[in-house]
């Protein structure tokens, strides 16, 4: 088992991860730190179905691999969201069918078992891309004012991979869970 962080993610058309950076440079043009400067500097726009605490990752590969592919996903990205410690998102719409996705890859992966993270346990879950780390209470309507500039957003996901958030290692995976 790893105590690094793994994360299921849904990766986007170059559109939308063009569209994402565009937002993350402005942000952090008017002093406000995303990911595009957070840790190892190789964060993606993505949004995350699972993170998982402790893993087994050729496991965790397996039991993701198994799970039918499905096509691609269209997302609406409409809301700005506001979570705890400083940290800013675009919320995406949370449909029938993105949540049905979202429990099936949760399913698989605490199958295995993997701790998965509490904010991802289907019920939990909010369906999100990530915009700021860490910023301070002053700055975030700063932040959701530049989101609401580009917003909305019709975004799609066109791939999936695992990736472990400490290095920003990608394993690509073959099919869209």
């Amino acid at each position: 088992m790893t105590g690094v962080a793994l994360a299921i993610c849904l990766l986007f058309d170059p559109d939308t991860d063009r569209a994402v950076r565009k937002l993350w440079s402005a942000l952090e043009a008017d002093g406000i730190r995303t990911l595009l400067t957070h840790t190892h500097r190789r964060h993606v726009p993505h949004l995350s179905y699972a993170v998982l605490r402790t893993f087994d990752e050729e496991r965790v590969a397996a039991a993701v691999a198994a799970l039918p592919g499905g096509p691609e996903v269209d997302l609406r990205f409409d809301s700005v969201c506001l979570f705890p410690r400083g940290r800013a998102a675009l919320l995406a719409a949370s449909t029938s069918a993105l949540l049905n996705r979202q429990h099936a890859v949760a399913d698989a992966v605490t199958r295995t078992g993997a701790d998965l993270h509490w904010h991802y346990r289907p019920g939990r879950w909010v369906p999100h891309c990530s915009l700021t780390t860490g910023t301070g209470q002053e700055l975030l309507a700063t932040a959701a004012r530049h989101a609401f500039d580009m917003l909305p957003l019709e975004a799609r996901a066109v791939r999936a991979a695992l990736i472990d958030s400490s290095t920003g290692r990608q394993l690509p995976l073959g099919s869209l869970p």
